[in-house]
């Protein structure tokens, strides 16, 4: 078996079964107030990911798949169409082109993305393209990407996406209720969009650019999880301050301490400006260290991206060929 594979494989085999759904608890004040992060200390620990970890050849291939396996494929612009978001399903299905997984060793594996992301108006549409894939899809809502819509409109957003077919719903918390400390607001706000959801599992995306501080971050981040998020979401990659490696720590850790609190598993989603190969390898190597391998698979974690697979899709023919491609030949719609 080639290297590539054999590495896939047995990171693969190496995960347990799919994880429980975070149930969630009762707000504890107590623990949210005690959170205090030092800022330099974490950018500095941050800073040693790049500088310290690197993988390479066959290795470095392989943590690329494992790449394409948990990114949320997605597209949010305004002049979305069916039309673009049916290519965007077909690129979720063959995310790699056949020869090159082929040229890997991996063309039994089944590559394929963790998800596809859409506004609502296109949940259906996606729905109906991804039949049969097995492939998720995620909706945005609660009037991303502000967040400032009336709330009974917000939860029945998240209603109406779901009975269109999706199964994740990526929801945008009122970032006044961190910016002043209205923990048991967060905390009621994000459980009745857990309850919303239903069987859907739900992502809280934290906006981690505008909050402030990253005492602030690890407190939203505790309080969201107390209500029952599955997952918590750095950014809509809409603030100018999308997903960085110091934001993705603090939120790490709080994943960590509420595991240990709780025995819960939740996931993260780093998003917002993640475009290069180097760049998500970061974010694998400091789910690796900090979480640990059962992190880097699709049920814990996701890294929502567009541009993103396009560079994956360009290293993995220079790993085959030598040679790196014009961007042209890996489309992306």
């Amino acid at each position: 078996m080639p290297p590539v594979a054999a590495d896939a494989r047995g990171r693969e085999r190496s995960h347990g079964a799919v994880p429980a759904r975070n149930p969630g608890t009762a707000l504890d004040l107590d623990v949210v107030h005690a959170l205090r992060v030092n800022r330099s200390a974490v950018e500095r620990r941050a800073a040693t990911l790049p500088a310290r970890r690197t993988v390479k050849q066959a290795w470095q291939a392989a943590w690329l798949l494992r790449a394409i396996t948990v990114i949320d494929l997605t597209t949010l612009s305004g002049d979305d169409t069916p039309g673009n978001v049916r290519r965007l399903c077909a690129k979720a299905r063959q995310p790699v082109r056949p020869e090159l997984l082929e040229a890997l060793g991996v063309a039994q594996l089944g590559i394929r993305v963790g998800a596809v992301c859409v506004y609502h108006r296109y949940v259906a549409t996606a729905v109906e393209a991804l039949a049969g894939s097995g492939i998720p899809v995620a909706a945005v809502s609660t009037g991303f990407p502000a967040g400032l819509s009336p709330f009974a409109e917000r939860i029945a957003e998240i209603r109406a996406s779901v009975a269109d077919g999706a199964t994740e719903i990526d929801t945008v918390i009122t970032r006044a209720h961190v910016l002043r400390g209205e923990w048991q607001a967060l905390y009621d706000e994000v459980r009745a969009m857990r309850e919303a959801c239903g069987d859907a599992h739900l992502k809280v995306i934290l906006a981690t650019g505008e909050l402030a501080t990253l005492t602030n971050v690890a407190r939203a981040s505790q309080v969201a999880m107390m209500a029952g998020a599955d997952f918590i979401k750095t950014s809509t990659g809409k603030e100018t301050a999308n997903a960085t490696l110091p934001v993705a720590l603090v939120m790490c850790r709080a994943i960590r301490d509420y595991h240990e609190r709780t025995g819960a598993l939740v996931g993260f989603k780093p998003a917002g400006g993640i475009r290069s190969a180097k760049q998500v390898l970061e974010f694998l190597y400091l789910m690796k260290e900090e979480l640990g391998d059962r992190w880097l698979r699709p049920e814990l974690f996701r890294v929502g991206a567009s541009a993103l697979l396009t560079d994956i899709e360009r290293q993995l023919e220079h790993h085959v060929t030598g040679r790196y491609s014009a961007a042209h030949r890996q489309p992306m719609v």
